[in-house]
């Protein structure tokens, strides 16, 4: 009953904020995901090792990034640096330009670097696979969307988090100014692809679902609630596996700005009762490599991606545009 009502709390929010996008355009571009590309977005990352912020894995990955969102059409790819410490890193993003309402963004993230001496392909691999699927998907000529959508890839989450922390103490205070757009929400993506239980058996659970997180103690918990609930409506229309929402969002990049706008993080495990209590053995661990995921572990990471372009088909309202 309280997924209900929040269900029907949302929808009539979202009504008195513009009207709906034609469900056959949502579905349709929902049905743009690639399993395929997916997986490729993980193979691409894997091969530049654990990307562990100031080593020059780090720096291929972040120019790998740049030029993956080049060749989707974006031709507004920025870098944003920042010192970390003594180490000068950089987070990368591209936008996708809203058609009505453009000073308005909701920001679609993941972390690009990792640790642990493998190819950090669960973590956070998979979370920045389904960002750039999503920007391919929105990149197309004939995808609009009435707000704007920011796809940002953040730099060391691992040890600090102060890729995503710099960017949202310094770009906070420009929001609505030509700078930078202001803020509707922050999605973000971290480990996608593992659910095997808990303990965790040999191959994915009969009960696997994805984890949608926001901070119940947090200043937007209001907001962010009903963000949530937004992608866990969208994940019953749009996707195989189901979804929880739960109410500690913990350790991602998310919470740096869970006191300022609507924030959650999507994950494949709740981080403080499943992965930190070792619900992924390859969690940080060299075994965190490409060739160690199963067919259905990179199925269930997929079903995020059409999990979250769903519920921005009603957030930031994807239209398809008619050919002439």
């Amino acid at each position: 009953m309280r997924l209900l009502v929040g269900t029907l709390v949302l929808a009539a929010a979202l009504s008195a904020q513009s009207p709906n996008p034609p469900a056959d355009a949502v579905r349709t571009v929902v049905g743009r995901l690639d399993l395929v590309r997916y997986k490729a977005h993980i193979k691409g990352l894997s091969q530049f090792g654990d990307r562990m912020q100031g080593t020059e894995r780090n720096r291929g990955a972040i120019a790998w990034l740049d030029k993956q969102l080049a060749s989707f059409g974006y031709t507004n790819v920025q870098r944003h640096p920042y010192m970390s410490g003594s180490v000068p890193l950089e987070n990368v993003y591209a936008t996708k330009i809203g058609t009505t309402n453009p000073g308005e963004m909701y920001i679609v993230s993941a972390h690009m670097d990792g640790r642990g001496g493998g190819e950090a392909a669960d973590d956070d691999g998979s979370g920045c696979a389904v960002v750039l699927e999503l920007a391919r998907v929105l990149g197309m000529p004939d995808v609009q969307t009435n707000r704007s959508v920011r796809f940002i890839f953040w730099n060391n989450e691992e040890f600090g988090m102060d890729g995503s922390g710099t960017y949202a103490s310094e770009r906070a205070p420009l929001q609505g100014t030509a700078a930078e757009p202001k803020w509707l929400g922050v999605i973000q993506h971290d480990m996608m692809m593992f659910d095997h239980g808990m303990p965790p058996g040999p191959k994915q659970s009969a009960n696997a679902d994805i984890d949608i997180e926001y901070q119940r103690n947090s200043r937007m918990a209001a907001d962010s609630a009903k963000l949530a609930e937004a992608l866990h409506a969208a994940n019953g229309t749009y996707a195989r596996y189901p979804a929880t929402v739960g109410t500690n969002m913990a350790g991602t990049d998310s919470i740096r700005f869970e006191n300022l706008v609507a924030a959650v993080s999507v994950r494949e495990n709740e981080r403080v009762i499943e992965i930190v209590r070792g619900s992924n053995p390859n969690h940080h661990e060299p075994t965190d490599k490409y060739e160690n995921y199963a067919e259905e572990d990179f199925r269930f990471g997929f079903n995020s991606a059409q999990t979250t372009l769903g519920a921005l088909g009603q957030l930031a309202g994807i239209t398809i545009a008619r050919s002439r």
